[in-house]
């Protein structure tokens, strides 16, 4: 099965779940938001939510930093580090848009 991640296009064997495949990137699910067909999923549906073929996901990662010093570089969140600013900037608004 073929997912877009990112705006990368990746293959997985199927059947897949959201969780599954969290895991099966390595990733820790519990620094991760996760954009399923533009809509964000929560965290306690990634069990229950089968991927199909085509189905596009932006993961955001977000990282600690922060206390006194740090600046905008040391905090905030990255997808990958071939990430561009304009899909973070995306998918913050839609996470803060949700609160």
């Amino acid at each position: 099965m073929k997912l877009h991640i990112n705006g990368e296009e990746k293959s997985f064997a199927s059947p897949l779940t959201l969780a599954a495949l969290v895991e099966t990137l390595g990733m820790k699910p519990d620094r991760l938001a996760v954009e399923l067909n533009r809509d964000i999923v929560p965290r306690d549906r990634w069990s229950h939510t089968d991927l199909h073929e085509g189905d596009q996901l932006e993961i955001v990662h977000f990282v600690g930093g922060g206390g006194p010093g740090a600046d905008a570089s040391s905090c905030g969140f990255s997808k990958n580090a071939s990430s561009d600013r304009s899909h973070q900037n995306h998918a913050l608004g839609l996470l803060i848009a949700r609160r």
